[in-house]
């Protein structure tokens, strides 16, 4: 039998689920697109300058920061995760002195990840605020909120 999470471990019948943030997912979501284009642009800068560089040091490099960037998303939800992907961001900026395309690309998803970032802890706010409201709403009115 598998081993239950934390979370099925401590359900009870009538609790409410909790919600996952919004910050959180928006961060995974470019972090996981992140790998895959720092993967295709490790093949590029591979083909493209094999000769100057060890193809090792540019594949093994290229692959770690795709496999950094997956990783990354395990940690976010810790205090110190955010800063992590803020790393990784300017790591994939600075692979622009490598093939100036990077320099394009990385700042777009540098902004990208700006803005999940900040849309996803408005969002959070919101809806912290939406259940808070409805938590009240349901103790007031505990004969609508059985139904």
């Amino acid at each position: 039998m598998a081993r239950l999470t934390k979370a099925q471990r401590e359900w009870r019948p009538g609790m409410p689920k909790k919600r996952r943030s919004i910050k959180i997912m928006f961060a995974s979501t470019v972090l996981l697109l992140e790998a895959f284009v720092v993967f295709f642009g490790t093949l590029v800068i591979f083909g493209l300058r094999r000769d100057e560089l060890s193809p090792a040091l540019i594949l093994g490099a290229g692959v770690a920061l795709s496999l950094l960037l997956v990783l990354t998303c395990a940690v976010l939800t810790r205090p110190w995760g955010i800063a992590v992907g803020w790393v990784l961001q300017l790591a994939i900026i600075a692979a622009g002195f490598l093939e100036p395309t990077m320099f394009l690309v990385g700042t777009a998803f540098a902004l990208t990840w700006l803005y999940g970032i900040r849309t996803g802890r408005r969002l959070d706010r919101e809806n912290a605020e939406r259940d808070r409201a409805q938590a009240e709403w349901e103790k007031e009115h505990p004969e609508a909120a059985a139904e």
